[in-house]
C-alpha cells in the first residue's frame, strides 16, 4: 500500500516539476519604435531568444523565483531587471542609446583645438611651426584662426575685442604668468616655449571652463608630451641662432631638452634698413626646457622647466625728442612646473600641480632706470569622475601667489616705489551630461576670492551642444569671466575691484573627411573696467572701476586636406564690433587694437618631384583706429589696411637633413601700425605726427635641421 501511494504522489507531482514559465514583452526605443535583433535572456541561464521585426520576445523557462532578465543591443546601453520570474511577461522596455565617444556630440562653443588625439582639431601641432610667417611661435600660428587680431607691433594674442592681457597661458593646466618675451615698444615680441615639446593645444576663444579663471577674453592650453615614441637629437642652425634638442628615454621615464640662442645683430648687419630705430645691441636671447616624465601603471608625473635671458639696447625715433631716445632692457624669466596625475578605483582620477615663476625686467630710457620683480606661483588640486558614460564630473580648487614690485630712479634723484602682494584662491566644479548622441552640456561655477582686492566673485558657466546630423553640431555657451587688473594699475590703487565680461555664443561646426567648417557669433558685455585721467597709469593717476563695453562680431573658419592630393589649405574671416570706454578713453570708442575685419589664407603644399614642403600665408586686416588730435572726434581716423603675404620652404636634403627659408612680408607692404602726434601744436597750430612702422618691412630666416633618431628617418620637415 505504501508503495502505491509512492507512486501516486510521483505521478501527481510530475505536471508541477515540468512547469515553465513564460517570459514576454516588447522592446523599443524611446521613441518607441520597435528594435529588432536585440538578445533577451535569464541571467546565469540557457533561456532566451531575440526579438522580431516587431521588437517582441517570447520565450519559456523552468526556472522560479527571482530572476535577472537582461535585454542587449549594439549601440544601446543594456536594460536590467530583477524580479520573480512570473511577473516578466507583457513588459514594455525602452533602450537608450549608448553614448559614443568618438562619433557623439562634442562641446565646441568658443574653442579650438590642436592634438592628434583630438576629435574636433581644426589645427595640428606641426601646424604652429609649419604656417609660412608664424616664425615657429605659437601666436603666429593662432592669429590665423578667426577671432583674433594681428596687431604686429605687439605680437600677442589679442582676442575678440579684448587686450593682449586678457588671454592667459597654462601648461599642463598650471598658469605661466609670463608667458611672452620682454621688449621695446613698437618692436613685437614672441612666446617663449618650443612647440616641439607640446602635444596639443587648446585655444578657447571665449566661454571657457569653469576650471580656468582670471581671464577675460581667451585662455590657451599647452599639454606636454606624455610618453615619446622613440629618443632622437635635433640640430638647427639659423641665420639668426642656433638650437638643440635631446630625447633620452628609459624604461618608463624619459626626458626631453631643447636649447636655443638668438642673435639678431648679423642679421642688422646685413639687412640695416631699420625704420625708426638704430640699434646699439640688437636683440639676443638664450632659452632652454626640459620635460621629465615617468609613469606607473595607476599615474604620471612630470616636471617642466623653462628658462630665458634676454637683452637689447636700442635708439628709437620720437617726434617729441629732437634725437632718437634710449631704451635699455634686460629680462630674466624662469618658470617650473610639476603635476602628477593618479588613477584611482571605480573610474576616480586625482590630479595636483604647482608652478612657480620669476621674472625680472632692468629697464633704461634715457637716463632714467627701473627694476621690476614679480614672483608667482600656483597650487592646484583637482578631482575627476566618471559616474557613467553620461555623467561625469569635475571640480577642484586652486589657489595664485603674485608679489609684484617695481623701483624707479630719475636722474634728478627722484625715487618711487610700487607694487602689491595678492593672494587668490578659487574653487571650481564642473559636470559633462551627456542625454543622447544628439545632445549634451556642461554646468560650471568658479569662486575666487582676492586677499589685495578684498573682493569675492562667483561666475557660473554653461555650455549646451546639438547634433543635428552624422557631420554637423549646433553648440551655445553662455558665462561671466573675471580677471584682477592689470598689474600697471595694481601696483598704484589699492581699491579697485574685479573686472567682468560675460560671453554669450553661438557656434556650428561641420566635420567631414578631412574638411571642417566653423561658424561662430558671439556678444561680450564688459562692467568694471579700469580708468584712469592720465596719458598712462602714474602714481598720482586717479582710478576707478566705472569702464564698460561691447564686443559682437563673427568668426568663420574652413580647412581641407582632402580634395587636393599633397595639398592642405585653411582660410578664416572675422567681423567685429566693439566699443570700449576704458584707461583714459572719453567715451566708448573702438580701440586702436581691435580691427573690424580680419582675414587669414594659409597653404602647405608637398612637391614630390622636388622633395619640398612649400607654403604660403596671407593675413589681412581692415584699418585700425588712431586718435588724431588736430580733430574733435576720439579715435575716429584710421590707419591703412594692414597686408602681409608669407613664404616658406623646406627642402629634404636627406632623409634626416632639411635645408629651410622662410621670408614674412615678401612683397614689402608698407604697413602703418598707427601715428604718433607732438604733446604741443606746432606754430600753425597744427599737432604733427610721424607714422609707426615696422622696424623692417621683410624678415627672412635661412636655417639647417638635422634630426639623429633611432629609426634612422624621423626628421623635422613637419616641424617645419
Amino acid at each position: 500500500m505504501k508503495q502505491v501511494v509512492c507512486i501516486l504522489a510521483f505521478i501527481v507531482s510530475i505536471p508541477f516539476m515540468n512547469a515553465q514559465q513564460m517570459v514576454s514583452g516588447t522592446v523599443t526605443d524611446t521613441k518607441k519604435n520597435p528594435i529588432a535583433g536585440a538578445n533577451v535572456y535569464l541571467e546565469g541561464t540557457y533561456d532566451g531568444g531575440t526579438t522580431n521585426d516587431k521588437g517582441q520576445f517570447r520565450f519559456e523557462t523552468t526556472e522560479t523565483g527571482n530572476q535577472n532578465l537582461v535585454v542587449s543591443m549594439i549601440s544601446y546601453e543594456p536594460f536590467m531587471q530583477y524580479g520573480d520570474v512570473s511577473f516578466l511577461n507583457d513588459m514594455k522596455i525602452e533602450l537608450r542609446e549608448a553614448i559614443n565617444q568618438l562619433t557623439g556630440v562634442t562641446l565646441t562653443a568658443g574653442t579650438f583645438e590642436a592634438g592628434d588625439n583630438s576629435k574636433v582639431s581644426v589645427l595640428k601641432p606641426l601646424d604652429i611651426v609649419t604656417t609660412a610667417g608664424a616664425a615657429g611661435d605659437f601666436v603666429g600660428a593662432l592669429q590665423t584662426l578667426p577671432g583674433t587680431s594681428n596687431v604686429s607691433e605687439d605680437g600677442r594674442l589679442f582676442v575678440r575685442g579684448g587686450q593682449a592681457g586678457e588671454t592667459q597661458v597654462f601648461i599642463d593646466g598650471l598658469r605661466v604668468f609670463q608667458p611672452f618675451n620682454a621688449t621695446a615698444n613698437n618692436i613685437p615680441t614672441r612666446g617663449r616655449f618650443s612647440p616641439f615639446l607640446f602635444k596639443g593645444i587648446t585655444f578657447s576663444t571665449g566661454g571657457y571652463s569653469a576650471e580656468y579663471g582670471q581671464a577675460l577674453s581667451s585662455v590657451l592650453l599647452l599639454n606636454t608630451t606624455d610618453e615619446p615614441d622613440q629618443e632622437k637629437t635635433d640640430i638647427s642652425v639659423l641665420s639668426v641662432g642656433a638650437g638643440l634638442g635631446r630625447t633620452e628615454i628609459w624604461g618608463n621615464k624619459s626626458v626631453s631638452v631643447n636649447a636655443q640662442y638668438i642673435n639678431l645683430a648679423p642679421y642688422q648687419f646685413i639687412i640695416p634698413n631699420e625704420q625708426g630705430a638704430r640699434w646699439n645691441k640688437p636683440y639676443e636671447s638664450f632659452s632652454g626646457e626640459t620635460v621629465y616624465r615617468s609613469t606607473t601603471n595607476k599615474g604620471m608625473f612630470k616636471f617642466y622647466t623653462g628658462f630665458n635671458q634676454a637683452n637689447l639696447d636700442v635708439d628709437q625715433e620720437d617726434i617729441n625728442f629732437d634725437d632718437f631716445v634710449n631704451f635699455r632692457l634686460r629680462n630674466t624669466n624662469l618658470y617650473a612646473n610639476t603635476t602628477y596625475k593618479h588613477f584611482l578605483d571605480k573610474e576616480w582620477t586625482l590630479t595636483a600641480g604647482a608652478s612657480i615663476s620669476s621674472d625680472r625686467n632692468d629697464i633704461g630710457f634715457e637716463q632714467n632706470n627701473s627694476t621690476a620683480n614679480e614672483t608667482a606661483g600656483h597650487l592646484k588640486l583637482k578631482v575627476k569622475k566618471n559616474f557613467s558614460n553620461r555623467f561625469q564630473l569635475n571640480f577642484g580648487g586652486e589657489h595664485f601667489i603674485t608679489d609684484y614690485q617695481e623701483k624707479f630712479q630719475a636722474p634728478d634723484g627722484f625715487r618711487f616705489d610700487s607694487g602689491f602682494r595678492d593672494n587668490l584662491s578659487s574653487a571650481f566644479a564642473e559636470a559633462d551630461i551627456f542625454l543622447s548622441n544628439d545632445f549634451a552640456m556642461k554646468l560650471g561655477l568658479r569662486g575666487e576670492h582676492s586677499s589685495f582686492l578684498a573682493d569675492t566673485n562667483m561666475a557660473p558657466r554653461v555650455s549646451i551642444a546639438y547634433k543635428s546630423g552624422d557631420k554637423g553640431q549646433f553648440s551655445l555657451a553662455y558665462g561671466d569671466f573675471y580677471q584682477n587688473p592689470l598689474s600697471e594699475s595694481l601696483k598704484f590703487d589699492r581699491t579697485l575691484d574685479f573686472e567682468k565680461t560675460s560671453h554669450y555664443i553661438l557656434n556650428y561646426q561641420y566635420l567631414s573627411d578631412g574638411k571642417t567648417f566653423r561658424a561662430e557669433a558671439y556678444y561680450k558685455d564688459y562692467d568694471g573696467l579700469v580708468k584712469f585721467d592720465t596719458e598712462m597709469p602714474r602714481f598720482n593717476s586717479t582710478f576707478n572701476n566705472l569702464g564698460s563695453g561691447y564686443a559682437a562680431g563673427i568668426d568663420v573658419f574652413w580647412r581641407d586636406n582632402k580634395s587636393i592630393k599633397n595639398l592642405d589649405y585653411w582660410a578664416s574671416y572675422s567681423y567685429l564690433n566693439t566699443k570700449r570706454d576704458f584707461r583714459n578713453f572719453p567715451e566708448q570708442a573702438r580701440p586702436n587694437f581691435a580691427p573690424a575685419h580680419s582675414l587669414s589664407l594659409v597653404t602647405k603644399y608637398w612637391v614630390e618631384a622636388w622633395r619640398s614642403q612649400i607654403g604660403i600665408s596671407y593675413n589681412y586686416g581692415s584699418g585700425r583706429p588712431f586718435n588724431n588730435p588736430n580733430t574733435q572726434e576720439f579715435l575716429a581716423e584710421k590707419t591703412r589696411p594692414f597686408k602681409s603675404l608669407n613664404m616658406n620652404w623646406a627642402y629634404l636634403i636627406s632623409q634626416q637633413k632639411i635645408l629651410f627659408f622662410s621670408v614674412s612680408n615678401i612683397t614689402g607692404y608698407k604697413n602703418v601700425n598707427g601715428y604718433q602726434y607732438a604733446n604741443t601744436p606746432n606754430m600753425d597750430g597744427v599737432f604733427d605726427r610721424r607714422a609707426i612702422r615696422p622696424t623692417a618691412d621683410a624678415f627672412f630666416v635661412v636655417g639647417f635641421f638635422w634630426t639623429l633618431s633611432d629609426d634612422k628617418r624621423s626628421n623635422q620637415l613637419d616641424n617645419l
